[in-house]
């Protein structure tokens, strides 16, 4: 059982390190934004690729947590 809680919290400081990431890649986006039209697209497609790679991301490691539990309590 103790195990188990370890690999959860793994994969939980994983998701939460993921989402950290993308947080500061966004305050620096921010910052950005404020120089030209082209700058602001760019950075516009930026913000929305980062934002489906962290709901991919996160999709696989709350993936990865499932099968652990399933695992551990052979579901």
């Amino acid at each position: 059982m103790e195990n188990l809680f370890k690999k959860i919290n793994n994969k939980i400081n994983g998701v939460i390190l993921s989402f950290f990431t993308t947080g500061i890649v966004l305050i620096i986006v921010a910052i950005l934004v404020a120089w030209t039209e082209f700058v602001l697209r760019l950075l516009v497609a930026l913000f929305i690729l980062l934002i489906a790679y962290t709901f991919i991301y996160a999709s696989y490691k709350l993936r990865s947590i499932k099968k652990e539990i399933e695992k551990h309590f052979k579901f």
